[in-house]
């Protein structure tokens, strides 16, 4: 079975081919930047306690980090938007695999900056049966340490692709997360972390699973 990034990496190479050669070098150099500006180190990590949400679900009711662990363990992953194809690829994968973590007596939460409507069209296009919860504002994913804002140039390029940041952000087209999943056990503590600076890797579901069995 082909792994996610593997999958990932397959998009990638591909879409580079498809890139004209002046915006990969603004996406490469945004991307250089970024790593290193060190912000991954400064992200929560394992031992850290989860800072605690109350954020609206695709369907506008809101959802607390502390009635989700009321359940069991939280998987609480950060995406960039539906706009973004490498989140998308993230999420099916993860809906693959959702049985497998509920079947562990976890819960699997998925968090952007975009509002509820977006989450709604993105929910039902992959027929995810998880909740996607709107963090306008990039407020929680600043609690983690994981919002960032765009540089001017690449902000530019999204623009001219279309992705509408202003619109499907409410507002803040610069701001997103970085891409990250998180295990949290009932007690709010982080067990396992996965922050990168880089949009097209993301946390393997077989990896979650096992931190799943090893707090089991």
């Amino acid at each position: 079975m082909t792994t996610l990034n593997a999958e990932l990496r397959t998009f990638y190479e591909a879409r580079q081919q498809q890139i004209p050669a002046e915006i990969r070098q603004i996406m490469q150099r945004a991307g250089q930047k970024l790593a290193d500006s060190g912000q991954v180190d400064s992200a929560l990590t394992v031992g850290a306690q989860a800072p605690r949400f109350n954020l609206p679900t695709a369907t506008g009711q809101t959802l607390a980090l502390d009635d989700l662990l009321a359940d069991g363990p939280v998987v609480l992953t950060f995406y960039r938007g539906a706009w973004c194809p490498y989140c998308n690829i993230a999420l099916r994968s993860l809906q693959q695999h959702h049985e497998a973590i509920t079947a562990r007596g976890a819960r699997l939460v998925a968090v952007s900056p975009q509002i509820p409507d977006e989450s709604l069209t993105l929910t039902e296009k992959h027929g995810l049966a998880f909740e996607v919860l709107s963090d306008v504002g990039s407020g929680t994913a600043k609690q983690y340490g994981l919002a960032f804002d765009l540089p001017d140039d690449l902000s530019a390029v999204y623009d001219k692709l279309g992705f509408d940041l202003q619109r499907v952000n409410d507002g803040h087209p610069r701001t997103l997360p970085l891409p990250a999943t998180y295990v949290i056990d009932r007690d709010g503590a982080i067990r396992w972390a996965f922050v990168t600076t880089d949009y097209t890797t993301r946390a393997e579901p077989a990896d979650i699973i096992a931190v799943l069995d090893a707090m089991s």
